[in-house]
């Protein structure tokens, strides 16, 4: 692939540019909304065979890049890889969701695999990274990602999603020792496999805190945050050029001062924050991505365009990516995201 440098649109807003038209992508934009992502998952028999080919992999990450020419293309994996490299079992239940072995105590902690092991499990993931490479348009940029330690060890701690995060919430409170330590076993491993991803290629890194909105007060500030900040910093040492994203979901006032807290180049916004009151709190401190709700993409018409057009007003006088405020739903209509990219490239025409 040629490097399309810092002529990428997504770059360059990571650098801080304010430019005319935002740069555009689309969390979980490979994804199951699209016939042709369907087809290849079918042939790769389930979800994690899927992650782990690399040749079936890379496909779905291109399939939306080359039905709609979005400006990123975003690795296709799962934030779970990383507790499945640390020596838990995962696997995925047809139409509820991924389940894991659960983690409870020290013990717990103590059983998993040493962080240098993780890359025998995690190779193939990189050798999508580097098909990627090769296969995009010069001008698309690429993006690793990683979930967040928080996020990641509250699927650990209870074995799946739950609606409050409660199990993680008791460990913390009731065995602190043993959930610091699992946290730090985690953003030691999450630090590995991004550095990872990037010498296999990846231009740009997110972390992703699905469930950071849980986390109150001290407990954003120690969970969220500082392990935010310590992976930024851990991968700012070694790739002093490498942009990093962080997406702290449904952090609320917590998205105040996060760009100057972590040391990431962006912040993601879910949609449960409003794009003027982001713009005025949020994007004075650097590059802001989001956050047209998702439902959009299901029920289109002229709410879709409103709404893209004011949020797309309301962060035209800073660095602004264009993103929803959460990932595509299954059942999106196709044609709604095409509405909302030309809708998009059109409002400052």
């Amino acid at each position: 692939m040629k490097d399309g440098g810092s002529a990428k649109t997504i770059l360059r807003a990571l650098a801080g540019e304010v430019l005319p038209t935002p740069p555009i992508w689309m969390m979980r934009q490979a994804g199951r909304y699209l016939p042709e992502y369907k087809a290849t998952r079918a042939q790769a028999g389930d979800f994690l065979s899927l992650c782990y080919n690399p040749e079936l992999a890379a496909e779905v990450t291109l399939q939306p890049i080359r039905r709609y020419g979005f400006d990123a293309a975003i690795l296709f994996a799962d934030i779970l890889l990383v507790p499945q490299a640390l020596g838990a079992d995962l696997w995925f239940v047809t139409g509820e969701g991924p389940r894991l072995s659960t983690i409870t105590d020290q013990a717990g902690v103590d059983a998993l695999k040493p962080v240098d092991a993780i890359h025998e499990t995690l190779n193939p993931i990189y050798e999508t990274v580097k098909i990627l490479r090769r296969e995009l348009p010069a001008e698309t940029t690429l993006i690793g990602f990683a979930g967040a330690p928080w996020t990641v060890a509250t699927y650990m701690i209870a074995g799946q999603g739950t609606p409050d995060q409660g199990p993680a919430h008791a460990m913390r409170e009731g065995a602190p020792e043993a959930f610091d330590a699992l946290m730090a076993r985690i953003t030691a491993a999450t630090i590995e496999y991004l550095a990872a991803q990037i010498d296999a290629g990846a231009e740009v890194v997110k972390i992703f805190d699905s469930w950071a909105g849980s986390l109150k007060g001290d407990a954003f500030q120690k969970y969220a945050v500082a392990p935010c900040a310590e992976i930024t910093g851990a991968l700012k040492a070694r790739y002093p050029h490498i942009p990093i994203i962080g997406f702290p979901r449904e952090a609320g006032e917590g998205y105040i001062g996060f760009h100057k807290a972590t040391g990431v180049d962006c912040v993601a916004l879910d949609n449960s924050v409003s794009p003027d009151w982001a713009a005025a709190n949020v994007q004075v401190d650097g590059c802001v991505q989001g956050n047209l709700a998702s439902s959009h993409m299901v029920t289109g018409g002229q709410a879709l365009v409103d709404e893209t057009r004011a949020i797309v007003k309301a962060f035209s006088k800073g660095p602004h990516i264009f993103n929803l405020g959460h990932g595509i739903t299954p059942d999106a209509d196709p044609d709604n995201v095409s509405l909302m990219i030309e809708t998009v490239r059109s409002a400052n025409t």
